[in-house]
């Protein structure tokens, strides 16, 4: 484990949230601000209802090689319109794909993804825009290196909601015996169940070994309670979960890809069901380059794959262990950790 158990471990990376303002908005986003220069990036997509933008241009085939900032957002597909403040603040840094012989004329690529979080907050029309990017993307830069993230109902975490319980934002790490860092953020807002239904216990935590169960009587009056909830709740939840999983070691954009994918096992292991067509579950993977892998041979990225399962595992239990309770206007969303006594 890292010195934060944060995506911020990875050596050069900033995190900074904003939220909407407004009695009936819950929902903000989240930025992953690169160092200048920026990183090497690649997304999975496995959800059958994204709403993304720029996940094109990571493809290794095309012709973008690194990005400067990774925008997660609330508001759905309206959300995507945060992006937008950031590319003008990264325009006014002269950082993005220089297209032109001034060193100011760059395009900054600017990949994006957003939660299904609309009207929680009781307004359907409070969502992210381009203030809310810039305000986040500020935030990101005013952080010191390797500060740690604050975690639960914050930025893009603001709305989130996993199964019937209160989601959130979440971050992991860990330091390999060969010195490399592999770290995760998360927005946990899962339309499957983070708890075991027989136990109590949250999926993820299984990762760990043996975990703490429940009180029998704990658990069931949670289980009547969460049943009460879902006689209430709309039929179809509409959700997403999105994460960056992120290391310090030189990778390719293959390899980053294969990162990317190989990391929503770790979603698998704490949401269940996962990637339904009503979830836009997207994973995207940040490489800084900044230690070479310990191995030449072709499977010296294995422990890194492996590595960012994990991470994605722990950033999902941190998400829902950090999340509050939230009850307005938009509905009831309470936290595992009320609803199981934690608190």
């Amino acid at each position: 484990m890292a010195m934060n158990d944060a995506l911020t471990d990875v050596s050069g990376l900033r995190v900074g949230h904003a939220r909407v303002a407004g009695d009936r908005a819950l929902t903000g986003t989240t930025v992953v601000l690169a160092p200048v220069g920026g990183v090497i990036a690649a997304v999975d997509v496995r959800g059958g209802g994204p709403a993304t933008k720029e996940t094109d241009a990571l493809d290794p085939r095309n012709l973008v090689q690194r990005v400067e900032a990774v925008v997660l957002t609330g508001g759905s597909a309206f959300g995507l319109d945060s992006a937008s403040g950031v590319m003008a603040w990264l325009e006014e840094r002269g950082r993005g794909v220089r297209v032109g012989p001034d060193p100011s004329q760059v395009v900054p690529v600017v990949p994006a993804a957003g939660i299904f979080d609309l009207g929680r907050g009781g307004d359907w029309r409070l969502r992210p825009d381009a203030a809310t990017g810039r305000a986040a993307v500020e935030a990101a830069d005013r952080t010191e290196l390797g500060a740690p993230v604050a975690e639960g109902g914050v930025g893009a975490g603001t709305g989130a909601v996993v199964g019937l319980l209160k989601g959130g934002i979440g971050t992991a790490s860990a330091v390999l015996e060969s010195g490399i860092t592999v770290a995760a953020l998360v927005v946990a807002n899962a339309a499957g169940s983070v708890v075991d239904p027989l136990t109590g216990v949250l999926y993820g935590r299984y990762l760990e070994g043996r975990p703490a169960y429940p009180a029998a009587e704990v658990h069931e009056a949670a289980r009547r309670r969460l049943g009460e909830l879902r006689e209430q709740a709309a039929p179809l939840p509409l959700n997403t979960t999105l994460a960056v999983v992120a290391t310090d070691a030189e990778l390719t954009r293959a390899q980053a890809q294969k990162l990317a994918g190989t990391a929503h096992d770790g979603i698998a292991r704490a949401v269940r069901p996962v990637h339904l067509l009503n979830d836009g579950d997207s994973v995207f993977a940040l490489a800084t380059g900044r230690h070479a892998l310990a191995d030449a041979g072709p499977l010296a990225l294995n422990e890194i794959l492996a590595a960012g399962a994990d991470v994605l595992t722990r950033a999902i239990v941190r998400a829902v262990d950090t999340a509050e309770t939230v009850e307005g206007p938009g509905g009831m969303f309470p936290s595992y950790r009320q609803l199981y006594g934690r608190d």
